[in-house]
């Protein structure tokens, strides 16, 4: 069974930065879609980037398109999510998740099978 491991969350300032990661110990993350998604009110998970197994090609949403980029280390098994000028609307539990699979990645919870814990990213000055 697949198991996700987040870290990287955090308290930072307005305009500041963090890097999330993702990894997956025992398993070979380059074989898996990796999406990275926010719990807003309610059940809900928004996607916000995904980084495809089949060439890493990646895709982002609107709201964090140039400021938010996901990318993969396969050296370390692990997948980034680097999240730059921050703002207090950015303020989530963030969620990796992946699922098998060669097609393109996706930003919609239901592609997806296994999740992590999530982690905390609280905006505030």
């Amino acid at each position: 069974q697949l198991r996700l491991v987040e870290s990287g969350g955090g308290l930072v300032q307005p305009g500041g930065s963090l890097r999330l990661s993702c990894a997956a110990p025992g398993f070979n993350l380059d074989l898996y879609n990796i999406g990275w998604f926010r719990q807003v009110p309610g059940p809900a998970r928004v996607g916000v980037a995904c980084i495809g197994s089949s060439g890493g090609a990646t895709n982002y949403a609107d709201s964090v398109k140039d400021r938010f980029t996901i990318s993969r280390d396969s050296a370390k098994n692990t997948v980034y999510l680097q999240l730059n000028s921050l703002t207090s609307d950015d303020t989530f539990a963030y969620y990796c998740a992946a699922t098998k699979t060669q097609r393109p990645c996706g930003l919609r919870p239901w592609e997806y099978d296994y999740w992590g814990q999530g982690t905390q990213v609280t905006v505030s000055s």
